[in-house]
């Protein structure tokens, strides 16, 4: 199971408010399962690559064949019912596409922990609001704010986790991170006022934490309630 726990929340808070500001149906629980399957056969795909070409043990790149041909046949599985009456389905995940063969270029590259392939993976993770509201009976634009939200929060997060862990010692990233969520502040604020606050939080956040020798495990709850700190906001805001 891939070990980046920020990920799910990324995966499952765009979805959960997408659907909660529509008509939740019955068609978002196989929508989810194959969202969260689709996740992990590219998790496995990618570390097959990866270790296909770095590993001198052939055995390690074998371990992840059958994981991901396994979650990918689940994916279609569960993503075939709501696909068949909403076919706009297959172009939504088309777009989804080429920040998909962006993270499988770093991953062959052995750079998955990259800047720019974390901020590739949030684009259509925040995506998703637009396509869960849609499916609901919403409209597309009734989901460009709080999918900007989503985005401006979640890019956010990238080189935030990176100063509390593998950048803890970089000023440039530190001061980046805090550069960012200062700036993020005003457009957030302009969606809603609703947004200013938690986003305020974030800000502070951004400022205290790192440096503070925070446990990896302490870092990750953090951030799952700055999560539910905006999935909460954006209900309540949009």
């Amino acid at each position: 199971m891939p070990n980046q726990h920020g990920a799910w929340a990324m995966l499952a808070v765009p979805f959960l408010a997408g659907t909660f500001l529509g008509h939740p149906r019955w068609a978002h629980l196989p929508l989810l399962a194959a969202w969260l399957l689709g996740y992990l056969a590219a998790y496995h795909a990618q570390q097959w690559l990866r270790l296909n070409r770095l590993s001198r043990n052939p055995k390690a790149p074998r371990r992840h064949v059958r994981p991901a041909v396994c979650f990918g046949a689940g994916a279609a599985l569960f993503g075939l019912p709501p696909a068949v009456p909403h076919p706009w389905l297959l172009i939504a995940a088309a777009c989804a596409a080429p920040f998909v063969l962006v993270n499988f270029l770093y991953a062959y590259a052995n750079r998955e922990r990259a800047l720019w392939n974390g901020l590739a993976a949030v684009i259509p993770a925040c995506g998703m609001l637009l396509v869960t509201l849609r499916l609901g009976g919403g409209s597309w634009s009734a989901g460009l704010a709080p999918m900007l939200a989503c985005l401006l929060y979640f890019a956010g997060t990238v080189p935030y986790v990176k100063t509390m862990i593998r950048e803890r010692d970089s000023r440039a990233y530190y001061g980046g991170s805090v550069g960012y969520h200062g700036v993020a502040v005003v457009p957030t604020a302009l969606l809603t006022p609703w947004l200013a606050a938690p986003f305020a939080v974030y800000l502070l956040r951004a400022a205290v934490l790192p440096g503070r020798g925070l446990k990896v495990g302490v870092v990750g709850a953090l951030e799952i309630l700055c999560s539910l700190a905006l999935l909460g906001t954006v209900l309540a805001a949009f």
